[in-house]
């Protein structure tokens, strides 16, 4: 299999920056990717090596210090292939160990020039209508600042006597914030108590009667009252600024990028979102709520009448941190900066390129831009990484599903090491509950491979942690091409390690809120009402067309709970767990009936079982409408028959039971008259 990474029209050059790291040419050529070129100041001296690769394809460059000058000189040059840029210095030469890092410098070559999708974007506009909520003279000095620049309107809570200003160059009125929703652009706060100042204010300002209730829309907010945020997360809310009235720094801070905040933006759809996959509910039965207990920014919601089967996710108010798309189990929620699809296709060519280069036993480091850092700062003051390290970056490690936990593991690696600031940050639940449940199917497959979290700042303690980091041997060594929806692709590496592994079991265990599991159903009680497959999101429950039956696909299941809240008989239960035999994938019966036969016109409707069980709990129950077995009978009778059988019968469906006699006076009078014989 030829590996998207090689490209015979791409000239690679590796450039030992001045002899400050060692080129290993061998393992270099084995696993760039294409025609290997070295340099020593590729940059200055031998700047005419590059030009002169110009013409002849695409060009990758293992340097990004100077890539400003490489893109000027290329377009100058009229250069019409691809151009990419790969850090291969501070990640890999500069390093105690980088005499041995060639095979890692290679598969960063490698990977360099894959495509990765553009990230989609979301509009934005302001039109700089701000409301500034404050307690104090802070507030007016805030507002001072930004009255040239915005259309301001400040929002005093009235807990301490502010000095009307000379001139009313903005409304100032009284009112507490209940409550607030929106985004830079789309702000709607509602204000308690609000009040208009009397122009007849001296000393401080005097308030007009109070009302609660008032709306104000506003495109940028800004909360200075020192009273607990208005949104959770109240950091990433685009558009809203919040600071102690006294912390000077901060509000210079926020009269400068406040005010740049007028015109037209655009922010990363960090989140693709598909309704018709999401389980989150089904006939007012909630079911999946997995993104909405893990969003810390309060962006996704269930989506409300008319949609109240899937959740809605709002990309304005959406901060990046990935956590839904990390455990949503059908696909619904994917991070789009980049695709799941997109970060293994990298990550495959990476492994597999450093296996061609020679190189054993990686381990695979997912990062952010704050990683980054960290990786540059280890080289240039410390030892630099192992050369067995092979950095990914990542918009956000939070995002990791379980297909990015688990394929580096089928594709070679011999660990996975994920980079988190000492501090977690918002949305990492959702990430290390995919470790736990990755270690789990990994431990169940009898492995001794897991991925693991580092959560540090210190570039020093992240270098040491590396090290001491265990590393066994590769437990497969696949190749297959990271294709379809994260889950897909998390089968087909679980199918490839599992076939790698000696005497793995088939079945294995799963921590609650796994995405993978059974739902059982008990036979006995079971009436094949068939509610459970209308309300089942993915189609693992589902009824036949042509008989009275129930089925199961287990590689469908996504322990969503539906079907379990939804049975009438509450004979459904659920068990986490991963099912790798090929019966998995096969639908399989759980129970079939015979369909019963009207005996009036022959044709089949519901089931024989469920008409035996009516009928005997109405003769046990003794009603009295079908105490004539006649009556009973009539049950047998498709409802077209049916019909026709109690009107010309002359039942009456509507009747009650036979009323007594009414007993007149006379009556009690005979009954109790003595015998006067």
């Amino acid at each position: 299999m030829r590996d998207p990474a090689e490209n015979a029209n791409r000239t690679v050059f590796a450039c030992s920056c001045e002899d400050s790291m060692r080129l290993d040419e061998g393992a270099l050529a084995r696993g760039c990717g294409g025609r290997l070129r070295t340099a020593e100041q590729l940059c200055r001296a031998q700047l005419d090596r590059f030009l002169g690769a110009l013409g002849e394809g695409d060009v990758t460059v293992g340097c990004t210090q100077e890539a400003p000058l490489f893109r000027q000189e290329a377009e100058a040059a009229g250069h019409a292939g691809a151009l990419d840029f790969v850090n291969i210095r501070e990640q890999a030469g500069w390093a105690q160990e980088g005499a041995q890092a060639g095979p890692k410098m290679a598969a960063l070559l490698a990977t360099a020039g894959l495509p990765m999708p553009a990230a989609p974007l979301v509009p934005l506009e302001s039109q700089g209508v701000a409301l500034i909520l404050g307690r104090d003279e802070a507030a007016l000095a805030l507002a001072e600042q930004l009255q040239d620049r915005l259309d301001l309107t400040v929002l005093l809570t009235g807990e301490a006597e502010v000095t009307p200003r000379p001139q009313a160059e903005y409304p100032v009125l009284r009112g507490r914030a209940r409550n607030a929703t929106g985004w830079l652009g789309h702000f709607n706060v509602t204000v308690d108590g609000y009040a208009a100042a009397a122009p007849s204010s001296r000393a401080a300002y005097r308030w007009g009667t109070p009302r609660d209730g008032a709306a104000s829309a506003c495109d940028i907010l800004i909360d200075l009252t020192g009273h607990a945020p208005l949104f959770p997360t109240h950091e990433t809310r685009l558009g809203y600024f919040r600071a102690a009235p006294g912390d000077a720094a901060a509000l210079a801070r926020i009269a400068r990028e406040a005010g740049e905040l007028v015109g037209q933006f655009d922010k990363p759809r960090f989140i693709r979102f598909e309704a018709g996959l999401c389980a989150h509910s089904r006939n007012r039965r909630t079911g999946c709520t997995r993104c909405l207990d893990l969003c810390p920014t309060g962006a996704i919601t269930p989506a409300g009448p008319g949609h109240w089967d899937s959740v809605a996710v709002s990309a304005e108010i959406c901060a990046g941190c990935g956590a839904c798309a990390a455990v949503c189990p059908t696909g619904a929620a994917q991070y789009d900066l980049p695709p799941t699809d997109a970060v293994l296709r990298r990550i495959r060519a990476l492994l597999l390129a450093y296996r061609a280069a020679g190189g054993e036993a990686p381990t695979l480091l997912l990062h952010d831009a704050a990683g980054e850092a960290m990786i540059d700062a280890l080289s240039r003051h410390g030892p630099g990484l192992p050369a067995h390290v092979l950095p990914v970056r990542l918009h956000a490690v939070t995002a990791a599903d379980l297909a990015t936990l688990v394929a580096p593991f089928a594709w070679g690696a011999s660990d996975l090491q994920l980079l988190l600031p000492a501090r977690r940050p918002h949305g990492a639940g959702g990430v290390l509950r995919n470790v736990d449940h990755a270690e789990a199917a990994l431990a169940g497959l009898g492995l001794p491979h897991a991925p693991g979290v580092i959560e540090t700042d210190d570039p020093f303690t992240l270098g040491e942690m590396l090290r001491a980091a265990p590393r066994p041997a590769a437990a497969a060594r696949a190749e297959f091409l990271p294709l379809g929806a994260p889950r897909e692709i998390l089968r087909t590496a679980l199918a490839a390690l599992r076939e790698a592994a000696e005497a793995a079991p088939a079945l294995i265990p799963l921590p609650e809120a796994a995405p993978f599991g059974a739902a059982h159903v008990a036979v006995e009680g079971c009436t094949l009402c068939l509610a459970c497959t209308m309300v089942c999101p993915t189609g693992a429950l589902a009824a036949s067309p042509e008989r009275p039956e129930l089925s199961f696909l287990e590689d469908a299941c996504v322990q969503c709970g539906l079907c379990a809240s939804t049975c009438p008989e509450k004979v459904i239960t659920l068990e986490p767990r991963l099912d790798l035999r090929p019966e998995a994938g096969q639908r399989r019966v759980v129970k079939r009936e015979e369909p019963a036969t009207c005996p009036a016109c022959a044709r089949t409707f519901g089931t024989r079982a469920s008409i035996d069980r009516v009928k005997a709990r109405l003769r046990a129950g003794g009603h009295w409408m079908f105490a004539d077995p006649a009556r009973l009978a009539m049950l047998d009778l498709c409802e077209d028959c049916r019909v026709s059988a109690a009107t010309g019968s002359g039942i009456d469906p509507y009747a009650g039971a036979p009323r007594p006699r009414p007993r007149t006076t006379e009556d009690y009078l005979r009954e109790g008259a003595p015998d006067e014989g």
